[in-house]
């Protein structure tokens, strides 16, 4: 039996609210000066979207929300409906609930049931493991499309009584870092016209013996009252290991496609920050390829980021047009990446 080509028939994104820049954000943790300074210095992000109202404190999307409305409109760009779904695959760090899993919400939602449906608990990489296995999948020849979902809302991580001047610097990153948002892609086998063939999808663990760079607790009735830090990121070690292990994926993703550096017209890179996409890009070395690029805007929403990314870049994808995108977590260490073509 011949392997069938699997195309990204649609994509589509949800942002939650308007978006808030660095003078606002700095105005809730009382550093208004310095906390703009510092994040244009070190972080470069200038806005991020939240599903939290600063003003109110009140809560106004879920991630379920969010995940629902993307991955409606890309089944509606798609031309599908819930019955032409085979597989529904979802990527995030931070459900909604550990149960029921918000993947099994967001299938309800759209009316979407009795078929394969997974939740991938996992960081910066969620999106590519979401996307790999619904690749596997679709590649057996018993299913033809898939719904690939990812995003992450950090509402349960935002303390508006924070001091900002008294947090430790792994506490620090991590208020600014983030946004809120949802993206969703319909892959299929058949052969929509335009749509481009995402050839190989790449995920690798690369942490043996290596510390995490980061860590993100959770709390349950018996230790919900500890007053341990929810969130801790080790940025340097970040900054030494992410640009080595982006160039690795990049050379194995090249190396099993026979492409050379030179053959990629569009890089998508690492999103952790706009600094650190910089360094990574910088270091990449692919001086030909155009930059997709958007944590600037969006903040680093994680497992939606290469959902915006490819908003991005496939209406401009023309025929003989070769992307690359790469993503790496850092909380144990994966890399990870895909290959797409415009044939």
């Amino acid at each position: 039996m011949a392997v069938p080509e699997i195309r990204i028939g649609s994509v589509a994104t949800k942002l939650p609210g308007p978006p808030v820049d660095n003078a606002r954000l700095g105005t809730f943790f009382r550093a208004s000066g310095v906390f703009e300074q510092w994040v244009e210095a070190f972080i470069g992000t200038r806005t991020r979207h939240l599903s939290m109202d600063l003003d109110s404190g009140e809560v106004r999307f879920s991630l379920a929300d969010l995940a629902e409305e993307a991955a409606r409109n890309a089944m509606k760009a798609a031309g599908v409906a819930p019955g032409d779904i085979d597989v529904v695959v979802m990527g995030t760090s931070m459900p909604d609930t550990l149960l029921p899993t918000t993947v099994n919400v967001v299938a309800d939602r759209l009316g979407i049931d009795g078929v394969a449906g997974y939740q991938l608990q996992s960081g910066c990489t969620g999106a590519m493991q979401a996307l790999d296995i619904a690749h596997q999948m679709l590649l057996t020849g018993r299913h033809r499309t898939a719904l690939v979902i990812g995003g992450e809302m950090c509402a349960k991580h935002i303390d508006l009584d924070l001091d900002f001047g008294k947090l430790s610097p792994g506490e620090m990153v991590n208020t600014v870092l983030f946004g809120d948002g949802a993206g969703a892609a319909v892959l299929t086998v058949e052969p929509v016209p335009g749509a481009p063939v995402l050839h190989r999808v790449l995920v690798r663990c690369a942490g043996q013996g290596k510390a995490p760079g980061q860590v993100v607790e959770w709390f349950g009735m018996g230790d919900r009252e500890e007053k341990r830090s929810a969130l801790h990121e080790d940025f340097k070690a970040i900054e030494e290991n992410v640009p080595l292990l982006s160039a690795e994926a990049l050379k194995e993703l090249l190396d099993g496609q026979g492409w050379r550096p030179s053959d990629v017209t569009w890089l998508l890179p690492p999103q952790l920050s706009a600094r650190m996409t910089d360094r990574i890009v910088s270091h990449l070395g692919l001086l030909q390829a155009q930059e997709i690029s958007c944590v600037k805007e969006t903040g680093n929403t994680a497992n939606a980021l290469p959902f915006f990314q490819l908003e991005r870049v496939l209406p401009r994808m023309r025929t003989g047009d070769r992307a690359v995108a790469v993503a790496v977590e850092s909380s144990k260490w994966i890399k990870s990446g895909f290959v797409l073509e415009a044939v």
